[in-house]
């Protein structure tokens, strides 16, 4: 697989992330931010919504491969990283960005709201120092 032609998102992370959908980590996951904070404070839209996101994946997925830009950062690892351990800004230094990773270790994340705003932008964060790797 060349990189043009490597995944971004796999339907395995999304269902690994739906496991956890009642914080709306898999919609983050497939750059939806608004549906995923949504779900975030409504418990998966009260869990109705999250039984209806077990079929939605699949297209879901197939949006988010053409979206973002694959690279030398992967985007699974990425997720999963800010998912566990992202209070400690593990997913940060892997991506490179030495400095926040260290605030955030020390800060727990900027008390919790650079962990929010990373949820909302990771994937952008990610297309973007991708990109800069095709240059």
């Amino acid at each position: 697989m060349t990189q043009s032609q490597a995944q971004t998102h796999t339907p395995v992370m999304g269902y690994i992330l739906w496991l956890f959908g009642f914080i709306g980590a898999h919609r983050f996951y497939y750059g939806r931010p608004v549906t995923g904070t949504i779900y975030f404070f409504t418990l998966g839209f009260f869990l109705i919504g999250w039984l209806v996101d077990l079929f939605l994946i699949p297209s879901m997925n197939r949006e988010a491969e053409i979206r973002f830009h694959a690279g030398a950062i992967d985007y699974n690892l990425a997720w999963i990283l800010l998912t566990f351990l992202g209070l400690l800004g593990i997913h940060r230094f892997y991506m490179g960005k030495w400095i926040s990773g260290l605030i955030y270790l020390l800060t727990g994340g900027i008390f919790g709201l650079g962990y929010i705003y990373d949820f909302w932008t990771l994937n952008d964060q990610i297309s973007l120092l991708n990109g800069s790797d095709r240059n």
